[in-house]
């Protein structure tokens, strides 16, 4: 066998195995995006805006903020709530807590699940009447104040 001919078979050999190569990248992108099939719906984090609250009747109207005791950015966000403010925590609360907070520990485990707070610190504003008015995320000390500000606590409390 030539030089040239086995080139050219190592060649086609090559090519081949590129293009079971580039097939197979191309189903698994297929697999990735779902075409031809919906993706399962999640439910978004935090509960629905006007859904009856869990566990209201422990919590009852104002500002419930999910936390944890080793979250720094909680702690800021627990000193610039006012008062009343519950604050439901994952796993221990701190020692003490601050005039007009109520702390919910360990007791208030399945809150956390029943508010599907995906990450602390969260804020949930409870209506008068046992609804949610508001829930988000609030990373920051700013992000509760732009959470409480336009209808806030207010209409709550």
């Amino acid at each position: 066998m030539s030089f040239q001919t086995s080139a050219l078979l190592l060649s086609w050999v090559a090519i081949l195995l590129l293009a079971l190569v580039v097939a197979g990248l191309v189903r698994q992108v297929h697999a990735l995006a779902g075409t031809g099939r919906a993706a399962p719906a999640r439910p978004a984090p935090g509960p629905e805006t006007g859904a009856a609250a869990p566990g209201f009747d422990r919590l009852g109207p104002g500002l419930v903020l999910f936390l944890d005791r080793d979250c720094g950015v909680c702690a800021e966000v627990l000193a610039l709530a006012e008062p009343p403010v519950r604050a439901v925590f994952a796993g221990a609360a701190p020692d003490s807590a601050a005039p007009g907070v109520t702390v919910l520990a360990h007791e208030s485990a399945g809150l956390f699940e029943d508010y599907r707070v995906p990450a602390t610190p969260f804020a949930v504003v409870l209506t008068e009447d046992g609804r949610v008015g508001r829930a988000a995320p609030v990373g920051s000390p700013a992000a509760l104040r732009e959470l409480l500000e336009p209808e806030g606590v207010g209409g709550a409390r």
